[in-house]
């Protein structure tokens, strides 16, 4: 699969998930905060929370049928892609100016999709640790 293959599905996912948080009743305030050092994929608000979501794709394409119910995710976050993350959200924070006092959490939203592109289920895990 190319990587031009990946990112398509990569911006699916993403879409659906911004989709999924809409229909929560979060608000979306960025998609796609870029610096060299990383990126947040989604950052919303709820409840006066700013949300930093980690949005992962998982299509038949990626993980076979046969490995796809034990596949998670998440578990793609790595070590390193929580360091990047960490960095990456202490500069949204500064760069936007926001409140040190103000409370913000780190989210992961799993879309799997089936060999067509639709979305077979969306898995929101909240508040997962840096």
């Amino acid at each position: 699969m190319s990587q031009t293959d990946k990112q398509n599905i990569g911006k699916i996912g993403e879409n659906e998930a911004e989709k999924f948080l809409k229909r929560q009743f979060y608000r979306i305030i960025e998609r796609n905060y870029w610096k060299k050092w990383g990126e947040i994929d989604i950052v919303a608000d709820k409840d006066e929370i700013i949300h930093f979501i980690e949005v992962k794709t998982v299509s038949r394409e990626i993980v076979p049928e046969e490995e796809s119910d034990n596949y998670s995710p998440e578990d793609n976050i790595h070590p390193w892609k929580r360091k990047r993350l960490s960095r990456v959200i202490e500069t949204y924070l500064l760069d936007r100016r926001i409140d040190e006092n103000r409370d913000w959490q780190v989210d992961a939203l799993a879309v799997y999709l089936n060999g067509e592109g639709k979305v077979l289920k969306v898995d929101h895990l909240e508040d997962i640790i840096l």
